[in-house]
């Protein structure tokens, strides 16, 4: 598939909510922040007025009328083109219906989890830990008070997906953290006699690797071919 004209989650929002009613880019921040999609969708005004330069340019949405209300700049109201419904619609199918690699950046961090000490990397887990939970809890009670409101649950799915993967990566990080502390992770013994070697003979783990079998053993004759 060639690559869309304007790869931003930020206009497909403007284009999904422009799809209800024509409106100005401060109308269109203001709605998206009152439902909660500043939360699913990084929202940033200044970068919304590029987004929308850049789909009116590529015919996505065209000037319907421009407004003054009292002492107020004026303001543009923009509609979307039948062009931008087709885009709109496209996208949609294809962001529900297609797989894409996304790169996490705790996973970034977890292909070199041994270039810290096993206990400082325990101390960053839990800290990252009180922030995530903190967030589910958060997330939680929203979706609570939304239920007590009888809000239709059609319009909280995408914070019920980001809870779901909260939910997932607190039970992970948590299980990865145990076992780094208890040393039940495989490879673990290996890492912390890494490290403590650094420190009692001012040789860095990485040096270390280049003769295994001294400074770990003939366990770890598997480290000569990393």
């Amino acid at each position: 598939m060639a690559k869309r004209k304007v790869a931003n989650p930020l206009a497909f929002a403007v284009l999904g909510t422009l799809t209800e009613r024509p409106m100005h880019p401060y109308e269109i921040s203001n709605l998206l922040r009152t439902r909660g999609k500043d939360q699913s969708i990084k929202l940033n005004y200044g970068s919304l007025y590029s987004v929308v330069g850049a789909l009116e340019k590529h015919g996505f949405i065209e000037a319907q009328e421009t407004i003054r209300e009292g002492n107020r700049p004026e303001r543009t109201i923009y509609r979307i083109t039948e062009a931008g419904q087709l885009e709109f619609a496209d996208w949609l199918t294809e962001l529900l219906g297609s797989t894409a690699r996304e790169f996490h950046p705790l996973e970034a961090g977890l292909t070199y989890l041994p270039g810290l000490p096993p206990d400082r990397v325990v101390e960053l887990l839990e800290q990252r830990l009180t922030a995530v939970d903190a967030e589910i809890e958060q997330i939680t009670t929203a979706h609570e008070y939304m239920a007590s409101m009888d809000f239709p649950r059609l319009f909280a799915v995408e914070s019920e997906f980001r809870l779901a993967l909260l939910e997932a990566e607190s039970a992970y990080v948590r299980r990865l953290a145990d076992e780094i502390r208890t040393d039940e992770l495989g490879g673990s013994a290996f890492w912390r006699q890494a490290w403590k070697n650094s420190v009692e003979l001012g040789i860095t783990p990485a040096e270390q690797l280049k003769d295994p079998v001294k400074y770990f053993g003939q366990e770890f004759t598997w480290l000569k071919h990393q």
